[in-house]
This record gives C-alpha cells, structure tokens and sequence, in this order.
C-alpha cells in the first residue's frame, strides 16, 4: 500500500511540474499580435518587433541582445565599423568624439543615436535608418528597447534631435 502511495504522489508531482514547465509556452503562444502589443505599451509608432536570430557579429565584442551590439552589427553592416571600446551607450557620445568622430545633434542616415537620459542609468544607442527630408522625422533601428534581444523600429520627430547626440563617420 505504501509503494503504491508513493507511485500515486510522484505521478502526480510529476504531471504538477510538466504543467507548470509548459504553462509559459501556452501563454506565450496565445499572444499572436506582438507588434500591436507593443505598440500599446511603447511610446511612438513601431513598425515590427522581433527577436534577432541572425548570425553572430565578427569582432563585435558588444554584448549580444543589447543596444550596443546591434549598433554595431548594423554600423559594420553599412560598411562603417566603429570601435568595441566604447563601452556601455551613455558613454559613445563621448569616447567617440575622442576617438575623432564627428557628434552633433543632427540626425543623418547611417549615424547612431545616442539617448544619453534612457531608463536604467547605462545610456540607450540605436541606428539611424533614415531621415525623412520633408518634414527632419527620423527611423531609428534598436535592440533592448522592449526586451531582451528584441529589435524594434521607431519614427522619432525632429522636435525632438537636441534630446540626443548623433555619431557620424570619422573626420580625418
């Protein structure tokens, strides 16, 4: 009786962890419209949000699903690598001018906008898609805004360029 007793509770104990292990995976599938969750939680129209399952950076030493990292895969990508020394994004504005880049609060295309007031205390960067020459908006491309390893778009207005710093190509 005692055996079978035992049996019975650890069958049981069982089946409690395989729900439990598989509940978040349930949860998570229901979530089918990603992007307008985000949307909603986020501030600024976002045109996708996804998780970045490309390949690894060669010689990008910046921590992988972070800002910083994408930055710099995306930089190396426009064929306008910058150092791994700069460290976490609220110091790029700063190591990269000592490093000769030019940094003003002008957005242009390919250039990294630095947020250097972002939650957290570390600074935020993102890339700069584009720029629209109508109206000065500008798209951003950013990684750890939303989450971990997830990449998002913004359209950032340009009242707002004297809140960040722009990182451009070196000045020889």
């Amino acid at each position: 009786m005692i055996k079978s007793n035992i049996r019975l509770y650890s069958f049981i104990a069982g089946g409690i962890v395989l729900i439990m292990m598989l509940l978040p995976v349930f949860t998570l599938s229901s979530l089918t419209n990603l992007p307008a969750l985000a949307d909603s939680i986020l501030s600024g129209p976002n045109s996708d949000i996804y998780l970045y399952t490309g390949p690894l950076a060669a010689n990008d030493a910046y921590a992988f699903g972070n800002c910083t990292y994408w930055v710099a895969l995306l930089r190396a990508q426009a064929g306008k690598p910058i150092p791994n020394t700069w460290g976490n994004a609220i110091t790029w504005a700063t190591r990269a001018q000592a490093d000769n880049y030019q940094v003003n609060q002008t957005p242009t295309s390919t250039a990294i906008m630095v947020d250097v007031n972002a939650p957290g205390g570390l600074g935020h960067v993102a890339f700069v898609e584009n720029v629209n020459l109508q109206n000065g908006d500008w798209t951003i491309s950013e990684m750890n805004r939303v989450g971990f390893d997830e990449v998002d778009t913004r359209v950032m207005p340009a009242s707002s360029a004297s809140s960040y710093y722009f990182i451009h190509d070196k000045v020889n």
